[in-house]
């Protein structure tokens, strides 16, 4: 499974609660898998000139099963750039993202 998930959050202001929600949905899942370090969640902040930010949380392919869960779309791999870890082991990122790859 290669495709990554997209899921909007709402506004910078009331992000945190789906936030809350994938967290803790996302550790049982994790612990049940073997803690696969290709498994995470990662957040972006985005203002495209709003006033208000979007946030936009990512699913990772291994993270397809929470993806269902929280009906997040198909999309392409985002660019690390920007990226919080949401959920997930925090070397996560070389095994994702790759050492060289910003």
């Amino acid at each position: 499974m290669t495709s990554w998930f997209a899921k909007s959050l709402g506004d910078g202001m009331t992000a945190s609660e789906p936030s809350a929600e994938i967290e803790k949905a996302f550790v049982p899942l994790f612990v049940a898998a073997g803690s696969p370090p290709d498994m995470a969640v990662f957040t972006r902040y985005d203002s495209e000139g709003r006033l208000q930010c979007e946030v936009t949380a990512f699913f990772s392919p291994a993270a397809a099963n929470l993806a269902a869960m929280f009906d997040a779309q198909p999309c392409v791999k985002p660019p690390r750039e920007g990226l919080d870890l949401l959920a997930g082991d925090l070397h996560c990122w070389e095994k994702i993202f790759g050492a060289g790859e910003k």
